[in-house]
C-alpha cells in the first residue's frame, strides 16, 4: 500500500516536472523546448503523456498561424449546390449557344464566300467556254466557207478566206493543200508548187493532193522534183493509187507514154473507184492515138464521179479530134457547167465555135476566157488568130506582141507574127520572125514557112484563115501534151480541178 502511494506520487512529480507553464503555451510567448532529456536518453521509453505534450505534437487548441492550413473547408448546403448547379448549367448553355452562333455565322460567312467564289468561277468558266465555243465555231465557219468556195471553183475567194485564218490554223497541212489546189485551179503553178512543197516537207507521209502536186510539176517540166516526189511516195506507200499516178506523170514527162500507161493502169487496179486515174489514163491513150480506149476511160471516170468535169472535157477532146464539133461543144459545155470559171474550157469552146464558123460567138467566148485569166497564153493566141482571120491585123499584132512577153520561147507565136507582117506587106519583118521561129523549132516551123511563101505547097490555104482547120495551139512553157493536162483530183474531197492552159491541140 505504501509502495503504491510512493509510485503514484513519483509519477505526479515527474509529470509536473516535465510540464510547461500554462502561460508558456500561448502563441505570443516564444519558448524553448527542453530536449535534453530526450536527447540524453534515446533508449528510454517515453511516456504517452510526454509524447502528447512534446514539441512535435499538435494540440487541439493550438492557435498557430498554420492552423488554417489544415482546416477542412465546410461543404456548401444543398440549396447552394442547386443554385451553383443552375448557374453553371446556365453559363454552359450560354457559352454553347454563343459558340454555336459563332460557328453558324462563320459557316454562313464561309458559305457565302464559297458561293460567291463558286459563282464567279462558274461565270468565268461559262465565259471562257462561250469564247472558246464562239472561236471554234468561227474557225469552222471560215474553213467551211473556203471549202464551199473551192467546191464551186471560186478560187480567188477561197484564197482570200483562207488567208484570213489565224496563223496557227493557216500553217497546217490541210489548209496548205487547199491553197495549193486553189492556185492550181487558177493555173498559177508556181504558187501551187510552193504550198505543196510546204505540205510535203511538213508531212512527208501525206499522200492527199500529191497527185495534183505532180501535175503542177509536170506542167512546169520540173523533172528532177517530180522524180524525187515519185521516189518518196514509193518509199511511203507503193500500194496507193496516188503513188502510181505520180509515177505515171513522171514517165509521161519523160515522153515514155507506154510506161506511163502501165502505171496508170496499175493505179486503176489498186483502186477501181479512183476516177482521176481513169482520166490520166484516157489522156495518155489520146497521146498514143488510141481514141476508143481513151473514150472508155473517160466514161468510167464519169460513171464513178459525174462531177469530175475533166472526164467530160476529155470526151469533148476526142470528139474534136474526130471533127465532130457539135458533140465536142456539148461535152465542153457540160464540163463548163460544173466549172464555170475555167478559162481553158472556155478557150476550147471558142475553138470549136470558130471551127463551126461561129466567129463572133467564138470571139466573145475568148474574151470571157481572158477576163477570167488575163495571162492565159492559149486564149490570147487563139484570139489573135481570130483577129488575123478577120483581117484585123493591128489588133492581132498587138495581141501577139503581148503574148510574146508571156511565152518568149514559143515558135508558133513568132511564126504567126511573121504571117501578120507578111499580110501587112512588111516582108523584112516577116522574114525576121520566120527565122526566129525556125531557130526555136527547126522541124516544126520549116514546113509552115514554106507554105507561107509558096501557096502551091500549102494548096493555097492558110491554116489560120480556114475556120474548118483552126490553128494549132501553142504550148506555154511547162506544157507537153494532153496526158495529165489540166486535170486534178483532190482525193477525199468532193471537187475536181479544172483543165489548164497547157492543153494539147484539139485540132491536130
Amino acid at each position: 500500500m505504501l509502495e503504491g502511494s510512493l509510485f503514484i506520487s513519483r509519477a505526479k512529480d515527474s509529470i509536473f516536472q516535465n510540464s510547461k507553464p500554462v502561460l508558456s503555451q500561448s502563441s505570443n510567448v516564444p519558448t524553448k523546448t527542453p530536449t535534453g532529456l530526450l536527447n540524453t536518453q534515446p533508449n528510454q521509453n517515453v511516456r504517452r503523456s510526454s509524447r502528447l505534450f512534446s514539441s512535435h505534437s499538435v494540440k487541439e487548441n493550438n492557435k498557430s498561424p498554420t492552423r488554417n492550413k489544415f482546416v477542412t473547408p465546410k461543404s456548401p448546403s444543398r440549396k447552394t449546390k442547386q443554385r451553383l448547379t443552375k448557374n453553371i448549367s446556365k453559363n454552359f448553355q450560354n457559352l454553347e449557344q454563343g459558340r454555336s452562333e459563332t460557328i453558324t455565322s462563320d459557316a454562313k460567312t464561309e458559305k457565302n464566300l464559297s458561293n460567291s467564289s463558286g459563282e464567279n468561277c462558274i461565270q468565268q468558266a461559262m465565259l471562257l467556254q462561250k469564247h472558246s465555243t464562239d472561236g471554234l465555231m468561227n474557225l469552222l465557219r471560215t474553213i467551211g466557207q473556203a471549202y464551199v468556195a473551192l467546191s464551186s471553183y471560186e478560187c480567188q475567194t477561197t484564197v482570200q478566206i483562207l488567208s484570213s485564218l489565224p496563223l496557227n490554223q493557216f500553217e497546217t497541212s490541210w489548209v496548205y493543200c487547199l491553197m495549193g489546189v486553189a492556185y492550181f485551179e487558177m493555173s498559177d503553178y508556181e504558187s501551187s508548187i510552193k504550198y505543196f512543197q510546204m505540205v510535203h516537207s511538213q508531212d512527208p507521209h501525206r499522200l492527199e493532193c500529191m497527185d495534183i502536186y505532180s501535175t503542177a510539176l509536170w506542167h512546169l517540166q520540173k523533172e528532177v522534183a517530180l522524180s524525187a516526189l515519185a521516189h518518196d511516195l514509193i518509199n511511203t506507200n507503193r500500194n496507193h493509187p496516188i503513188t502510181w499516178c505520180v509515177s505515171g506523170n513522171c514517165f509521161s514527162l519523160h515522153k515514155e507514154h507506154d510506161t506511163a500507161i502501165k502505171f496508170f493502169q496499175r493505179a486503176v487496179q489498186v483502186d477501181p473507184k479512183f476516177h482521176y486515174a481513169y482520166t490520166l489514163l484516157g489522156h495518155e491513150y489520146i497521146t498514143t492515138e488510141e481514141l476508143d480506149k481513151a473514150m472508155s476511160c473517160f466514161w468510167n471516170a464519169v460513171r464513178i464521179n459525174p462531177r469530175h468535169y475533166n472526164a467530160w472535157f476529155g470526151v469533148g477532146t476526142i470528139y474534136s479530134k474526130q471533127e465532130r464539133y457539135s458533140l465536142a461543144e456539148w461535152n465542153y459545155s457540160r464540163a463548163l457547167s460544173i466549172n464555170p470559171k475555167s478559162s481553158v474550157i472556155l478557150c476550147h469552146i471558142g475553138m470549136v465555135q470558130h471551127a463551126l464558123k461561129q466567129t463572133d460567138k467564138a470571139l466573145a467566148t475568148f474574151n470571157r476566157a481572158i477576163a477570167n485569166n488575163p495571162k492565159s497564153a492559149l486564149c490570147k493566141f487563139h484570139r489573135g488568130s481570130i483577129y488575123f482571120a478577120l483581117g484585123r491585123h493591128a489588133e492581132a499584132l498587138k495581141e501577139l506582141e503581148e503574148l510574146k512577153v508571156i511565152v518568149p520561147k514559143e515558135s508558133s507565136v513568132y511564126y504567126l507574127i511573121g504571117k501578120v507582117h507578111k499580110k501587112m506587106g512588111n516582108t523584112d519583118l516577116a522574114l525576121q520572125y520566120f527565122s526566129w521561129a525556125t531557130d526555136l523549132d527547126p522541124k516544126g516551123a520549116s514546113s509552115q514557112i514554106k507554105e507561107a511563101f509558096d501557096p502551091a505547097i500549102g494548096l493555097n490555104n492558110d491554116l489560120l484563115e480556114s475556120p474548118q482547120t483552126p490553128p494549132t495551139p501553142i504550148y506555154p512553157p511547162g506544157s507537153i501534151n494532153l496526158g495529165s493536162e489540166g486535170e486534178m483530183h483532190n482525193h477525199g474531197m468532193i471537187f475536181d480541178g479544172p483543165a489548164d492552159d497547157s492543153v494539147d491541140s484539139v485540132f491536130d
